[in-house]
């Protein structure tokens, strides 16, 4: 079975044929989704998703992108608002983004910190986002964990070998995308290659990022089966051995086992 752990079911081109959607994946051996938060509006939605299907967790969190618009919610606030939902199991999607800069670098750094602590003291993982913003991310995440068990998820990983191995020392966990099928990512490739399978998780990041050979295509929890397969060639092992342990890593990253 596989898990996608990271897919934005609340979107509209998902959303609006969900149990198609839901249905195509667990036609895949897709066995668990998480579907990721990025405003307080899109929470809405993922209260409703969560509630009606068994095998979909959610969390709670807000892009950097948007985290000008949401200056007043806090760790205080965060921690509250997950409280309430036993099936909200992480904070995030968090963290900085430097390459769009929808949002105030300054802002983004607050609003990162700021879900890190929630996620420390509720003991759930954070889920991060990170472009062109290697070296603060880096640096705050190692900053937060000297003194918290918290624990980290660098969703659609595409940075660089170093940045990796930094992460890894920091018993980070690490998520791939369709992004690995595409002929440009060989050094990506590489990359991965280099982590762990203990440390490795699959995603879609649906509906963006479609994996070869859906590539410019709406994304759907389904076509992660592309992503794993070649995950397997990355890492020399069969396709059932990445289903097992990256699903494995996701129950054990969640306290879902």
């Amino acid at each position: 079975m596989i898990t996608d752990s990271h897919c934005h079911l609340d979107y509209s081109n998902l959303y609006n044929q969900l149990d198609d959607v839901v249905r195509r994946a667990e036609y895949n051996q897709v066995k668990y989704l998480l579907t990721i938060c990025t405003t307080l509006e899109s929470f809405e939605k993922i209260k409703l998703i969560v509630e009606k299907y068994k095998n979909i967790y959610g969390t709670f969190g807000i892009h950097p992108h948007e985290s000008k618009k949401y200056t007043n919610i806090d760790s205080k606030f965060i921690f509250k608002l997950k409280n309430k939902y036993k099936k909200i199991i992480g904070i995030g999607e968090t963290g900085l983004d430097f390459y769009y800069n929808h949002s105030d670098k300054k802002i983004q750094k607050e609003s990162f910190v700021e879900h890190i602590s929630a996620a420390s003291q509720l003991n759930i993982p954070v889920i991060v986002h990170s472009r062109n913003a290697e070296t603060d991310t880096y640096e705050i995440i190692k900053s937060e964990k000297k003194n918290s068990n918290l624990k980290v998820l660098m969703h659609c990983f595409t940075g660089s070998k170093d940045f990796a191995k930094k992460l890894i020392d920091l018993n980070c966990y690490i998520s791939v995308s369709g992004i690995i099928t595409f002929k440009n990512s060989t050094e990506l490739s590489d990359t991965i290659s280099s982590i762990p399978i203990e440390n490795l998780l699959v995603e879609t990041d649906s509906p963006y990022l479609a994996p070869i050979p859906y590539r410019g295509k709406s994304n759907e929890p389904s076509y992660i089966v592309h992503t794993v397969e070649k995950l397997s060639q990355i890492k020399n092992v069969s396709k059932e051995y990445v289903m097992s342990n990256t699903t494995n890593n996701f129950k054990k990253l969640f306290k879902l086992i």
